[in-house]
């Protein structure tokens, strides 16, 4: 009878054992077919993704249009280019020249007055300039150092400041030249996006980019050629602030009038997406500004953005100055234009542009647009 017991025991417990592994069969497998085809999926966009950026890296007329929409006003952006020259340095090396160099330079490098790519190596094809320098981050400063002593023996004149960049940072050369249009280049000053630690004043951002004034360059190369300056340390950004610092170079603030920041040291959506994941709490620590996330980031007139893939530099240079929204007129003018930049006397010019109804209309009407370097108004007649 024990024995009898104990088998129908037996039999019960595989029974359900049985019926909950069939149950559990039935109501797990659409879930885990579910993920596993999304798995399969996003592995095989991933692999399309890598071949397609890999492929598309190769080709060797990559590149749109940098001009602004034809017809479009831009005379302040023209006087600003004339008056507010920029020469633009990238840090590059002979590894990249291919992968990202070449695609700074067919987008926002036209922008600048003169451009240079410092490499460890000259380059025929691209404005490379070869340095007698080590490749690696640990000679980073000194690339910085040769960069800046180069420029200011070979093109000193060329330009009223001087823009050190990475070769996988975007910059809106327009909104630079906003942004110093109001600084005299004569003035011991620099810009960039300024963290905290280490230098009194602080210092400015490598990845982000920062802009030396004439009278600034001229400092950093009295400092070396002096001995005040010397190579302190690997770290680019802190030791060349630290140098600004010694030679009295002033750390300027870079803000829009909101208080919002220009120079960003991550891609747009690190700074855009709250909690992305990208800053890292070292972040929060080094701005010598409050910071937030979110829109309220970043300027509407922002300058700089850090670790663009080459991709991105088109999708950014599209959205900076193709993008339109229909139906808007663009008249943003948030500051008056120095009175030291001269502009050509506003003249309006009145378009016709007929607007045709329905059949049924019962009149037909017309608008005068009249067009001046201060924006758009309408009248309608």
């Amino acid at each position: 009878a024990r024995a009898m017991k104990t088998f129908v025991s037996l039999v019960v417990f595989l029974s359900g054992l049985w019926i909950g592994f069939v149950c559990c069969y039935f109501v797990l497998n659409p879930i885990l077919k579910g993920n596993r085809l999304k798995l399969m999926s996003i592995a095989r966009h991933r692999h399309y993704l890598d071949s397609s950026e890999n492929a598309w890296l190769e080709t060797r007329n990559a590149s749109i249009d940098h001009t602004h929409h034809t017809g479009e006003e831009s005379t302040v952006a023209q006087v600003l280019f004339r008056d507010v020259r920029v020469l633009c340095w990238v840090m590059t090396g002979p590894q990249n020249l291919e992968k990202k160099a070449r695609h700074v330079y067919a987008s926002w490098a036209k922008h600048c007055n003169k451009v240079l790519f410092m490499s460890s190596k000259e380059d025929k094809e691209l404005p490379v300039v070869g340095l007698n320098v080590t490749e690696g981050r640990g000679q980073l400063y000194w690339k910085t150092i040769k960069a800046f002593q180069h420029i200011h023996q070979h093109h000193f004149d060329e330009a009223d400041w001087f823009m050190k960049a990475d070769d996988d940072t975007f910059v809106v050369v327009e909104n630079l030249r906003h942004l110093l249009s109001t600084y005299n280049p004569e003035e011991p000053i620099y810009f960039g996006r300024r963290f905290r630690p280490f230098v009194k004043q602080g210092y400015m951002s490598g990845g982000a980019g920062y802009v030396l004034s004439k009278e600034a360059l001229r400092r950093f190369i009295e400092g070396f050629r002096s001995g005040k300056c010397t190579h302190t340390s690997s770290i680019e950004d802190m030791a060349l602030g630290i140098c600004m610092e010694i030679m009295e170079v002033k750390a300027g603030d870079a803000r829009d009038k909101k208080k919002r920041e220009t120079f960003h040291p991550f891609s747009p959506e690190g700074h855009l997406i709250k909690n992305i994941g990208i800053k890292t709490s070292w972040y929060w620590g080094y701005n010598y500004y409050p910071t937030t996330e979110g829109p309220g980031c970043c300027s509407d007139l922002a300058v700089s953005f850090h670790y663009v893939s080459p991709r991105t530099m088109y999708e950014l240079q599209y959205y900076t100055y193709h993008l339109r929204p229909y139906g808007y007129k663009y008249r943003y003018n948030p500051d008056s234009v120095p009175s030291r930049h001269a502009m050509p006397t506003p003249k309006a010019t009145p378009v016709k542009l007929k607007i045709l109804e329905g059949k049924n209309a019962a009149k037909r009407s017309s608008i005068t647009e009249k067009r001046d370097e201060t924006g758009l108004y309408i009248s309608q007649t």
